[in-house]
């Protein structure tokens, strides 16, 4: 039972990293109905200014985790201002392959600058190490990461169900015409959407150095993971993403646990078999 409580915890604390990189894209992709390939490369930006704040500027990890997020805002809001609102009523084809473009010119910049080799991150002492709580190892930094996700969640569930900015960003997803007609700037809330989302990446990305490593590929690596969750969970739904990172990221670390020559099988065949159950995922309404 001890060893099982202990897969539990890391599994649940890998599925509050997927869910972190993934919720921006279920608010993007389920509410503003863009397929964004490009996701994880704005994770990416945030985990290389996370490193370069650290290694060279030399600020403290935790104060580089608030600029990750607005630097990875920063560059989607460009982004999106530049080249996304211009797809917004193309086709999915469209958006796929705007999107996967920017992936692989994200990876040359970065492979450019920083090379391939595998980055690393140091973080606290006070965030680093672990204690027994009933003969179950709980590591602090895993805690710290599930703390932070708890957090996010219970916030964006806020933001967008309870208070102004979700009913305009509803509103303009549900029909642009009438929302423009009751005074919403459409075009302004949807870049703050986007870039909302992509700030959560750029989080998610900066605290997933820690446990995973950073390398030039972590756009299309995690790219499948993210997809994953966001399908699992339904559309626009933050609850379902909860739902499906945690169940996925146990699904995960369990089967690598007991069954390491399986691989990655087990979150593959979780997935075809809630798919199969429910096409819209979890919490999906479409």
């Amino acid at each position: 039972m001890i060893p099982f409580l202990g897969v539990l915890f890391d599994g649940f604390a890998y599925g509050m990293l997927l869910f972190l990189l993934s919720v921006g894209l279920s608010v993007t992709l389920g509410m503003m109905n863009f397929v964004n390939l490009a996701h994880c490369s704005f994770a990416m930006i945030g985990a290389y200014v996370t490193i370069t704040l650290t290694q060279t500027v030399g600020l403290p990890f935790l104060a580089t985790l608030p600029l990750a997020f607005l630097a990875a805002a920063l560059v989607s809001g460009v982004l999106e201002r530049l080249l996304f609102q211009r797809f917004y009523r193309a086709t999915d084809l469209d958006q796929c392959l705007l999107t996967i473009g920017i992936v692989f010119v994200s990876i040359a910049v970065v492979a450019y600058l920083y090379g391939t080799t595998l980055q690393s991150v140091k973080v606290p002492s006070y965030l680093q190490g672990s204690f027994n709580v009933g003969g179950v190892t709980m590591g602090v930094y895993r805690l710290f990461l599930i703390a932070i996700a708890l957090v996010v969640a219970v916030a964006l569930v806020i933001g967008i169900e309870k208070t102004s900015f979700g009913a305009r960003i509803r509103a303009a997803v549900d029909n642009q015409r009438m929302a423009r007609g009751l005074g919403i700037d459409v075009d302004r809330t949807f870049a703050l959407t986007f870039a909302l989302g992509s700030g959560l990446a750029g989080l998610g990305g900066a605290l997933a150095i820690q446990m995973v490593g950073l390398d030039t590929d972590f756009a299309f690596r995690y790219l499948i993971y993210v997809l994953i969750v966001v399908s699992v969970g339904g559309l626009g739904s933050i609850g379902g993403s909860f739902a499906a990172a945690v169940l996925l990221g146990v699904s995960d670390v369990a089967g690598k646990y007991y069954a390491p020559q399986f691989g990655a099988f087990f979150i593959y065949a979780v997935m075809i078999v809630l798919l199969m159950w429910r096409p819209q995922g979890l919490f999906g309404r479409r």
